[in-house]
């Protein structure tokens, strides 16, 4: 079972001996992170956006058990981009696993990849998207979904694998429409722009 830690913390040092695609790919893998069967936790937040996504993109009934890279995966296309929806089945410390296999499966390269998980270092409602995390993480975006910290004595392990409070699911309907309207509007801005279309 997952510790709890933060999501960044995901061991993808030890996937630099994976075949990643050396250019850049006309897909994108969107990777939802968190804890397989652990739904409505905080750390789990990453997958309610796919599938909020998903719901968007109006593939919610095209999921499909991929054993190949043990993760449910749906495809769809935005802006004229296909994109591979993931959502590892493993827990958290795992889900690298997942993407990097996919990311084989379907000729991808870092550069191809956004990760989506939760952030205990910004406020719930707080959604940003950022290239890279670590050297260890390659070049893949990640967008980060504020879950907050815990107060008290509550420890962030108990914190992130806890179910979101009823106060706070009120908000998340909107915090998740943010987080997906902010990763569409990213992958359109990475479309090759065509000669003709510069004004």
């Amino acid at each position: 079972m997952s510790s709890g830690a933060p999501c960044t913390s995901v061991c993808w040092s030890d996937l630099a001996g994976f075949g990643w695609a050396s250019t850049r790919s006309a897909s994108e893998d969107v990777a939802g992170l968190g804890n397989y069967g652990l739904w409505g936790t905080r750390h789990s937040v990453g997958m309610e956006v796919l599938d909020r996504l998903a719901r968007q993109l109006a593939v919610a009934e095209g999921w499909r058990v991929d054993k190949r890279c043990c993760a449910d995966v749906a495809l769809a296309t935005a802006h004229g981009l296909e994109l591979v929806l993931l959502k590892p089945r493993r827990f958290m410390n795992l889900n690298g696993l997942s993407v990097a296999s996919a990311a084989e499966i379907y000729s991808l390269g870092p550069e191809d990849i956004y990760l989506v998980h939760d952030d205990l270092d910004k406020a719930l409602g707080k959604v940003a998207i950022k290239l890279g995390g670590s050297a260890s993480s390659f070049e893949m975006t990640r967008l980060r979904i504020g879950i907050g910290r815990p107060e008290g004595d509550v420890t962030v392990s108990n914190y992130v694998l806890s179910p979101f409070t009823a106060g706070e699911r009120e908000k998340l309907e909107q915090i998740l429409v943010q987080a997906v309207t902010c990763l569409l509007e990213h992958i359109q801005s990475r479309v090759p722009t065509e000669p003709g279309d510069r004004g």
